[in-house]
């Protein structure tokens, strides 16, 4: 990846996706953002999403978000000032809802010459058969979850005291 993007970023056939799929561009997001074939899953249309982002295709954007599908497009002035260079998505989760789905991902992009990340975990709906973005369920990487056994306040001590946690570590906490 370049350090700084220029206006000619936009995705071109015969090239790889922006989407980081490893699949060429008039393959994978292409015809999603033509509209000559549905995303099948939540992460194509994910992945669709992040390609018009670095194509400016803010139509497409427009009309796969839930809130705003289905409403007349209308073009907002001004350019915006991140330039998308890459994205990762951790995990396409299901639900028991066939027709919901989340999405964690880390999309990239460079503002003012500096490299920024935004670290999502969202939520898309299925509707008449048309997967839509709906909201961002989870900012930020997910909690930490510790791996090992809470201590509990009677137990012994893990220090090694010989004394009740309660009479011991918990006290220096």
């Amino acid at each position: 990846m370049s350090s700084e993007p220029t206006p000619d970023n936009k995705p071109k056939r015969g090239q790889p996706c922006p989407c980081g799929s490893g699949q060429l561009f008039e393959v994978c997001c292409e015809p999603i953002l033509t509209g000559a074939r549905p995303a099948a899953n939540a992460e194509q249309l994910m992945r669709a999403r992040f390609t018009a982002h670095v194509a400016h295709d803010f139509k497409f954007l427009h009309e796969s978000y839930r809130p705003t599908a289905g409403t007349p497009f209308v073009r907002e002035e001004g350019e915006p000032t991140m330039w998308w260079t890459k994205l990762v998505v951790h995990a396409h989760e299901l639900t028991d809802n066939p027709d919901k789905a989340f999405v964690d991902f880390s999309a990239y992009g460079i503002e003012d010459g500096t490299e920024k990340v935004l670290h999502e975990k969202a939520e898309f709906l299925r509707t008449n058969g048309t997967w839509l973005y709906t909201r961002e369920a989870r900012l930020g990487p997910a909690p930490y979850r510790s791996t090992t056994p809470k201590v509990g306040r009677n137990d012994p001590c893990p220090c090694g005291s010989g004394k009740k946690f309660k009479h011991c570590c918990l006290l220096k906490a």
